[in-house]
């Protein structure tokens, strides 16, 4: 493909130059019309008529035709414009010199008029190379992924630059990547380790291929070849340099992330471990209490006993409601939870969860407001009604008894939005920002209100794995609205 389009462009460049060398004669005979048949002046101002135009074409079709024009100018002007008139011969003796000076100053003034011209081209082709280039920079450094940004720097150097196509090789993984199945055949993978061994350039003008070693200070970590590029070495070692920092940025954020998942993972290890040290042990010696005094020989009426049996059964579903919490924590982090999903209405999910949090609910009335039109979400019903009897759970247990517990669910902005208002204590605003991570309790419920804090950062997870988000509105002394969004589709 790349040989047909370069014999197309070879076909029609010199119809181009013959055309351009025949307007030039054009516009010498049309002042020529103009002057000797039209307007008669004298032969000054048709000499500095010629000049003008042979600089006008200079400028614009560059030397070599400016060049030819000239020479039609003296020949035409000798001929119409220095006596004797109609003939090749000139008269006066004075007339060669003028006739010799128009000559050389407008071949001259072409070859002036060109070099501006040339510069100015070179320059916005310059510009243009800088603004690719910044351009490009910023594709880069979108991507933070070394992975993803190694099998799409080829095909950004292909849509930034407009070449024909580009691929990378690195040392130190022994592959290369292209930005197209068909450059394969262009750009030899021997030819870039070659590069990338030498760490010096090699660029072929005549068949269009420029291969740039990817050099971060005096050590080359791969090779860049490129095809159909006419950019100057300059931008080729520019492109090169910030495809080389760019792969070294994007290793060495993989590096941070892995080490810091692992420190996350070390906290989050030492957080469980504290949770269930700490919160475990309420539950456990209520359970072994209870235990012993059945096993001792007290005399215990039937009041007693049931008592004691109530206490192991509620503190065992306690315990019991933490192990599941810890479980799902881990599941959430490894990326292990499935999710189920199908069409239904939320009014579902409110009440399973209404259901769920009865005892934590029974010393508050709940307020429902949900419209029977809202549409039907695709959901994990399960876990939607976890997260809104987690939320129920939170509004009963921290709001003073008797206070109204509102729900409400509508329509925004292709969103549904559920919302859980209560008029509890409130969050600070600083506190605000936290209560969505793990293990994290607020400062005045941590001795008053028994908790792993696991609840909220596990809704926050199931949220957003169907595609939504949480928040939360609160002022302290006017209670807290906890709201969360499910897409519509």
């Amino acid at each position: 493909m790349g040989q047909a389009v370069d014999y197309n462009l070879g076909v029609r460049r010199p119809a181009q130059w013959i055309l351009r060398f025949l307007v030039a004669a054009a516009i010498d005979f049309a002042i020529v019309w103009i002057f000797f048949r039209l307007l008669h002046v004298n032969p000054i101002t048709v000499g500095f008529t010629f000049l003008l135009a042979v600089l006008a074409v200079s400028a614009s079709w560059g030397l070599q035709v400016a060049v030819f024009m000239a020479v039609v100018a003296t020949l035409v002007y000798n001929y119409f414009f220095l006596p004797p008139l109609l003939k090749f011969t000139i008269a006066d003796p004075q007339n060669w010199v003028s006739l010799f000076v128009f000559l050389i100053t407008a071949i001259i003034g072409s070859h002036l008029s060109e070099r501006a011209r040339r510069e100015a081209q070179e320059s916005n082709q310059r510009r243009r190379e800088v603004e690719r280039l910044y351009a490009f920079s910023q594709q880069l450094l979108v991507s933070e992924n070394v992975f993803g940004l190694l099998n799409n720097v080829p095909s950004y150097i292909v849509d930034s630059f407009g070449v024909t196509g580009a691929a990378v090789f690195l040392d130190h993984k022994q592959k290369t990547y292209f930005s197209d199945i068909s450059v394969q055949s262009l750009i030899p993978i021997d030819e870039l380790k070659a590069v990338s061994g030498r760490g010096e350039p090699v660029l072929n003008r005549e068949r269009g291929t420029c291969f740039m070693p990817l050099r971060m200070g005096v050590r080359s970590i791969g090779s860049l070849g490129i095809v159909g590029s006419n950019m100057s070495r300059e931008t080729l070692e520019a492109i090169g340099s910030l495809v080389a920092i760019a792969i070294e940025r994007a290793a060495t954020m993989m590096k941070l992330t892995k080490t810091e998942a692992a420190r996350e993972s070390d906290r989050v290890r030492s957080l469980l471990l504290d949770a269930v040290t700490h919160d475990f042990r309420t539950p456990l010696t209520a359970i072994k209490a209870s235990a012993e005094t059945l096993l001792s020989e007290v005399e215990l009426d039937k009041p007693q006993l049931k008592e004691l049996a109530t206490v192991i059964n509620e503190e065992s579903d306690r315990l019991n409601r933490m192990v599941g919490e810890a479980a799902e924590v881990a599941q959430l982090d490894a990326q292990q939870i499935e999710l189920s999903f199908q069409p239904h209405h939320i009014r579902e999910a409110v009440d399973l969860a209404l259901r769920e949090a009865k005892h934590t609910l029974e010393r508050h009335p709940v307020e429902v407001v949900v419209p029977e039109q809202l549409p039907p979400l695709r959901m994990d019903l399960k876990r939607i009604t976890e997260v809104l009897a987690q939320l129920l759970d939170n509004a009963g247990k921290y709001s003073p008894p008797g206070t109204p517990i509102h729900v409400t669910a509508e329509l925004r902005d292709r969103q549904l939005v559920t919302s859980v208002a209560d008029h509890g204590p409130g969050i600070d605003d600083a506190e605000q920002g936290m209560i969505f991570e793990k293990f994290y309790r607020g400062r005045n419920q941590r001795v008053s209100m028994h908790g792993t804090g696991m609840g909220l950062a596990i809704a926050k997870a199931i949220v957003e794995l169907h595609g939504g988000s949480i928040s939360v509105t609160s002022q302290s002394g006017h209670g807290s609205v906890f709201s969360f969004t499910l897409p519509v589709r």
